[in-house]
């Protein structure tokens, strides 16, 4: 294992020391736990967004706590759920009157602490709402989407349902979008190397050198297929064709495209990689509104990367294209 790190066991603690303290007028932390990101400035009267998931995925989950985007976050260790009472403490301190939605990946153990959370919350007298992410085409079949992973996508519901949080919407408004922006998200990912967590120190799992993984989850859970390391046109037309024949997407429909690397892919390859899901696109009528390219949701020094499409309506246009402000994410007003 070769990591710029101390102690295995501390690198979470300390990664988060070093965020609170780059990031002081941006981010705090509830009841003294550094383990639980709130935004400093809370709006009162404004739906609270939380979420949550194990640590190695940065920007996610953490990183979209800011303006236009989330409230709260609860950390947990390296591919690990955080805790319940830390969701519940995250709910607590960003419920400003007007209630608080969950936003998370469809993980057995956060599923099970926010389910917890929201129990807690309640007996608070806080009324809670849940979207579980279930973007990952390669994790469940068409028809059984409530089995697939939340991955990438999940991006594409933070954004759009912070907007709508931000102009001010009930609780049940913003429930409504993110479900939407959810329900209209796919992913594909391929992995050309694993990871190692550090306390671990060894990878989590292993490919064959010279090979990929296509429709390997972020932690490692398996793909759809194994193989030889192919060219990049030939790895997005694998990627992309079960995304679009899932929702599906059809001639007319007008998309954003998430570009995600996955913490050890150059940017130059990303944008080798969309200019193939570009000319797929366009030779299929389906209209491109946004790209976004980069690291949204890694797996520590992963080597791949995943597609995520967003079918959109009017509405899901007008809140993607809102500006928003994140230690880790900023956008101006789009369009």
């Amino acid at each position: 294992m070769r990591k710029i790190i101390n102690q295995p066991e501390a690198m979470v603690n300390e990664m988060l020391e070093g965020i609170l303290a780059a990031h002081s007028s941006e981010l705090t932390c509830a009841n003294d736990d550094q383990r639980c990101i709130v935004k400093k400035q809370l709006q009162p009267g404004k739906v609270g967004i939380a979420t949550g998931g194990g640590s190695g995925h940065l920007p996610l989950f953490l990183g979209y706590v800011g303006e236009g985007m989330l409230d709260g976050c609860s950390v947990g260790g390296v591919f690990q759920s955080p805790g319940a009472d830390q969701m519940f403490e995250v709910t607590k301190t960003i419920e400003q009157g007007a209630g608080v939605l969950y936003i998370y990946g469809n993980y057995s153990g956060d599923c099970m602490n926010f389910d917890m959370a929201a129990e807690m919350a309640d007996m608070e007298g806080i009324q809670v709402e849940q979207v579980i992410g279930t973007d990952d085409v390669a994790s469940g079949e068409k028809g059984k989407e409530d089995r697939r992973r939340g991955v990438a996508g999940i991006f594409f519901v933070y954004k759009t349902a912070g907007a709508c949080a931000a102009a001010g919407k009930s609780l049940a408004e913003v429930k409504a979008v993110a479900d939407k922006a959810n329900a209209n998200t796919r992913t594909m990912g391929v992995a050309l190397s694993p990871c190692t967590i550090p306390e671990a120190g060894k990878p989590t799992f292993t490919i064959a050198d010279g090979g990929m993984e296509i429709g390997m989850g972020i932690h490692g859970e398996p793909g759809v297929r194994k193989g030889q390391l192919q060219s990049a046109d030939a790895i997005v037309d694998e990627m992309l064709a079960p995304i679009l024949e899932d929702l599906p997407y059809e001639s007319g429909d007008e998309v954003a495209v998430l570009m995600n690397g996955l913490g050890a892919t150059p940017q130059e390859e990303l944008y080798v990689m969309y200019r193939r899901v570009h000319e797929i696109l366009k030779e299929r009528g389906i209209h491109v509104f946004h790209v976004y390219v980069g690291e949204f949701a890694t797996s520590m020094e992963m080597a791949g990367a995943s597609i995520s499409l967003l079918k959109l309506d009017e509405e899901l246009k007008l809140y993607l294209a809102r500006p928003a402000n994140t230690p880790f994410f900023s956008q101006v007003q789009l369009g």
